[in-house]
């Protein structure tokens, strides 16, 4: 019995926890620990013994029938009338040692079992021990999922008195206070950080996306830097000398000019989560955009800073000037191969569309990568180096990275796979829009297609019957050089309504000068993250009668 005790006893917290509605359900919940399986003795008996065994058989089930019972009563005491604490008692519990408790609302956890699993490491849960979440969860979109807040549901094990529920610090700190405003049109996918997508109805109207709309992702809070005090720190290499560039150095550089589409990984990641959910702000059509960047070529600086190609492997490093309340900065990299290439045309970009950098896009100083994933673009740089690994940053190292369709969280190996640069072949249709009525006779079919590593789109086939049938589109925009066509094509077709017809399933689909093709559907390609999604984009629609 007190080994069962001793059981029971270990057995309490994660009981409380789970709350469940059913006593049962309960019971069941809190029998789940290796240390408390009941072992089941054979009911065959023979000799003396047999007497001896039946009361023994009949001790251990009495008693395994008080613990559960006590368990039960445990269950029903927590759900009915929770543990109350003061923020003294949180404070108290901010080590291994003593516990690791969080507040969020009214509601107290322990999360010591927790930080070791933080996706985000175990160092950031550990700023909010002792205290409130909500200050940290505020700088990262995904706390506001509802997956993140069952997981935390699951260590519950109080709440605070009624005096304790409003702790003063929440009641000024917004690190998004300062953000800048913006533009009404903008379809918002997360507030804090923010992050938004133009409509499709006014992302492909012009070629150059204007810039109040151009597709908006950012990380963290947007800093508000003071270009007379900014200074751009590039590394020099070993026994070299360092560089301090402030925006007037910059401009000293020769000034480089390119049209350059940028798309984030995540792009139409709202078609995977059809198949199957997945992590990963709702973006749908519109994370892609283009601008005209101007700057000085990141080749002509990293050679000021005295560097050059090696034989080994290198990365160049840049970090951002945006960080989180632990001073973390946003940062991502490239292989110095691409940064040394002129003919790769990297920028250190001051100026968008003619005007200098707005805030939300990286003022006064970002990186542009022609051909390659958004998420190597820092914003608001701050520093630059070359190393011989690539960057560390969590953004480098622990997303934007794409797995097999069978890859879940409980498997999923992000050393095992190389960080995403150059995107797949894309296009999509941005009018008429998924469940729109058009009128019979003839259809406009408009949209954009793009294909990273400066490869060309060659073709847009589109078709009216779900890809029974196809035709070509018109393509539209600049004419593109071979291997460096760093920007969009935009495309329409002109097509007949077939008589009688009451619905168009309307299909597109890119080629590149590579041959490279869209996937037909999603399912293949489906990934826990849900970038890279390129299959064929697909619209329905109603002809009217």
């Amino acid at each position: 019995m007190l080994l069962l005790h001793r059981a029971m006893v270990l057995g309490l917290r994660p009981t409380c926890r789970l709350r469940l509605t059913s006593s049962r359900l309960c019971i069941r919940a809190c029998s789940t620990d290796d240390s408390f399986q009941p072992q089941h003795p054979s009911l065959t008996s023979s000799g003396n013994n047999s007497s001896t065994r039946g009361w023994g058989l009949m001790g251990t089930l009495l008693g395994l029938g008080a613990v559960l019972a006590y368990r039960d009563r445990c269950c029903r005491a927590a759900q009915e009338s929770p543990h109350i604490y003061t923020r003294e008692d949180v404070s108290s519990h901010r080590s291994p040692e003593t516990g690791i408790w969080v507040t969020f609302g009214h509601e107290v956890f322990d999360v010591t079992e927790f930080v070791d699993l933080h996706p985000g490491g175990p160092s950031k849960l550990m700023l909010a021990a002792g205290g409130p979440l909500e200050p940290f969860w505020a700088l990262y979109a995904v706390h506001s999922q509802s997956h993140v807040h069952e997981i935390l549901a699951q260590y519950k094990i109080g709440e605070l008195r009624p005096e304790d529920k409003a702790p003063s610090m929440l009641e000024t700190f917004d690190p998004y206070a300062d953000d800048p405003q913006r533009h009404p049109a903008l379809q918002v996918n997360s507030q804090c950080p923010f992050n938004a997508e133009p409509p499709p109805e006014l992302l492909t109207e012009n070629y150059i996306t204007p810039t109040p709309i151009f597709f908006t992702r950012n990380h963290l809070p947007v800093p508000n830097l003071d270009p007379d005090t900014y200074r751009l720190h590039v590394a020099g290499p070993p026994g070299g000398q360092s560089l301090s560039l402030s925006l007037d150095d910059l401009y000293q550089f020769p000034k480089h000019e390119i049209t350059v589409t940028l798309q984030c990984a995540g792009n139409r990641r709202s078609e995977m989560n059809q198949v199957k959910t997945v992590k990963g702000l709702e973006w749908r059509t519109g994370a892609i955009s283009t601008a005209r960047w101007a700057g000085a070529r990141l080749c002509d600086v990293l050679a000021q800073a005295g560097h050059h190609l090696c034989e080994t492997e290198a990365h160049v490093c840049f970090e951002g000037l945006d960080s989180d309340s632990t001073g973390t900065a946003y940062g991502a990299s490239i292989p110095l191969t691409r940064a040394m290439d002129p003919e790769a045309e990297v920028l250190l970009a001051y100026e968008m569309n003619g005007e200098p950098l707005p805030r939300d896009h990286g003022f006064p100083v970002r990186v542009v990568v022609p051909g390659v994933v958004g998420a190597r673009h820092v914003k608001w740089l701050g520093k630059i180096s070359v190393e011989s690994e690539e960057s560390h940053s969590h953004w480098q190292r622990r997303d934007y990275k794409g797995f097999s369709p069978s890859v879940d969280w409980d498997t999923v190996d992000f050393d095992s796979a190389p960080s995403i640069q150059e995107l797949p072949v894309q296009s999509a249709i941005t009018e008429p829009r998924d469940g729109e009525m058009v009128e019979p006779g003839e259809v406009t079919v408009k949209g954009y297609a793009w294909s990273g590593g400066g490869r060309a789109v060659i073709r847009v086939d589109v078709s009216l019957d779900g890809g029974l049938t196809w035709q070509a589109a018109e393509l539209d925009g600049e004419e593109q050089r071979p291997r460096k066509a760093w920007a969009w094509r935009l495309w329409q077709l002109q097509a007949p309504v077939p008589p009688g017809q009451k619905e168009l399933d309307i299909v597109c689909k890119a080629v590149d000068d590579s041959y490279n093709v869209q996937p037909d559907t999603v399912a293949p390609i489906w990934n826990l993250r849900g970038v890279l999604s390129n299959a064929w984009h697909r619209v329905h629609v109603r002809v009217t009668s």
